[in-house]
């Protein structure tokens, strides 16, 4: 399981270090692409394949379903840490999430997202004091 929230910088390359131990949980070869609220999503293979699965099931018919399928792997990319523990993160997908130097990287559950720090910071403003209210709302969930 991911979790945590790291803050780190973009060289000029665009190359990101990833979390030592979120790097182990990824593996060698990973998937990232582009996130709901303007970030990234980074998913082990594994779990790409899962959601791929879950996504072949929409139904091609309805305008919502392909415009998300789309937009989820036309986004997509494979990529891999150097030996250095950096991540070279495509032109597109640094451009969706307004990635330019610093970045927070956060573990949520099975993926890993990545924020440009100001956009996260104006995120957590904007959620924080919803939080109770949104908790509230998920009971009906079973959370």
């Amino acid at each position: 399981m991911f979790m945590g929230e790291y803050l780190h910088t973009l060289d000029n390359k665009g190359r990101l270090i990833f979390p030592a131990k979120f790097r182990e949980m990824l593996g060698e070869v990973f998937v990232a692409t582009k996130g709901l609220d303007n970030c990234l999503f980074v998913y082990p293979q594994a779990e790409w394949a899962i959601l791929e699965e879950k996504l072949k099931k929409l139904p091609i018919a309805k305008p919502e379903a392909r415009a998300f399928v789309r937009f989820f792997f036309a986004g997509a990319a494979e990529v891999q840490c150097d030996k250095q523990g950096r991540v070279l993160l495509p032109p597109n997908l640094r451009e969706h999430a307004s990635l330019d130097k610093d970045a927070i990287v956060i573990g949520v559950s099975n993926r890993v997202e990545i924020w440009d720090k100001a956009a996260w910071d104006a995120y957590n403003s904007q959620i924080g004091p919803e939080v109770t209210k949104i908790a509230e709302n998920l009971v009906d969930l079973g959370i």
